[in-house]
């Protein structure tokens, strides 16, 4: 099959014949049908966050089944499913309690890869999806089946951009609607994030970002307020909310700028829900005695701390009635062999999602 092979960080992929391993047991065969393009996949493909070379990325697809391993349960064959890089063992303290984002179960993306190259040499399945590819080899945890009708472009978005930036709200903040919020970032997670809020209920959802363009876009998902960010932000978010500040800040970014920032946008009690990754080693500034001072928090929120099979089917029901925006998320659709064409334009940081579409 083919797959887009990364040898050599911040250089373009190559399009190479790969080979995709025997199905196991717990295991499903993909045939993929598109692959959403996030900035996760970018700092991978940077080195930002580390990693093997030789890699095979991309982790927001959706495809049909092709093959089921023993002990697979809830799917056939020819099945629509949402592939996800959330693998989740099901036993460890994590799983058990219901939070299989936080799996503590590792998993040798290298030892355990089930792609090699033309030459024998294992390709890291990057995010343990490695779904730049025709097909993947995933455990059955990081499936979801979707309904027949599923539009599969619209589908590869839930894998990663919308439960990421959706579940920031109802899963991590559990943000109670009335609650004044500001979203740093109106990309594609942010827009998300955005449109969360507004269907929870929010007072006031203030869209932050510098480009006004994105502004305008978050407008479109849901913010009541748009702001550049700049050094009148702090006095611009106390003038919307009679002087308290905000009671959430979601960084959906991941620029230190952003996150050194967002303290103090808070009102008393407030939450700074961390969404966005930087890279590797980039520390952040905040003043202890602030938070503690003001009974205010910050948490983490990996993949908006998503329970699939149970989210994907909500998502997708506000999907079909006409509150939950997604197709307006695509910009632009490329074959595998324009992907780098695809990342070029991702890197531009204008489109919301650019997606592979394997039969284009």
């Amino acid at each position: 099959m083919k797959a887009a092979v990364c040898r050599q960080f911040k250089a373009p992929l190559e399009i190479e014949d790969v080979t995709l391993g025997e199905t196991q047991s717990g295991q499903l065969r993909v045939k993929l049908a598109a692959c959403a393009i996030c900035h996760s996949d970018l700092a991978f493909l940077d080195g930002s966050f580390g990693g093997h070379l030789p890699a095979v990325y991309g982790h927001e697809a959706s495809g049909h089944v092709l093959e089921i391993g023993d002990g697979v349960n809830g799917v056939a064959v020819g099945d629509p499913v949402l592939v996800t890089l959330i693998r989740s063992c099901g036993t460890c303290a994590s799983c058990a309690t219901g939070h299989p984002t936080s799996c503590e179960t590792p998993y040798d993306r290298v030892a355990n890869s089930p792609l090699t190259d033309a030459d024998g040499i294992a390709l890291e399945q990057g995010m343990a999806a490695g779904a730049f590819a025709q097909e993947v080899l995933v455990d059955q945890s990081q499936i979801v089946k979707l309904p027949d009708d599923m539009d599969m472009a619209v589908a590869s978005l839930l894998a990663c951009g919308v439960i990421t930036g959706f579940g920031a709200v109802t899963n991590s903040a559990k943000m109670p609607a009335g609650a004044n919020v500001a979203v740093i970032g109106a990309g594609g997670v942010g827009l998300n994030t955005i449109q969360a809020a507004a269907i929870c209920g929010a007072n006031k959802v203030i869209a932050v970002d510098l480009g006004q363009e994105k502004l305008d876009a978050a407008v479109e998902f849901g913010a009541t307020h748009a702001l550049i960010s700049d050094a009148d932000l702090h006095d611009n978010i106390r003038a919307l909310t009679d002087g308290r500040g905000v009671d959430y800040v979601f960084v959906t970014v991941g620029a230190v700028q952003a996150f050194n920032a967002a303290p103090d946008l808070l009102a008393p009690r407030g939450e700074v829900v961390m969404v966005g990754m930087p890279p590797v080693g980039v520390k952040a500034e905040y003043e202890p005695v602030n938070l503690a001072g003001m009974s205010q928090s910050m948490r983490g929120s990996k993949m908006g701390e998503a329970v699939l099979q149970r989210d994907i089917p909500q998502l997708i029901d506000l999907y079909r009635q006409g509150r939950l925006k997604l197709d307006e998320l695509i910009s632009n659709t490329y074959s595998l062999d324009q992907i780098n064409d695809a990342i070029a334009d991702t890197r531009k940081g204008v489109s919301r999602r650019n997606v592979i579409l394997f039969d284009q």
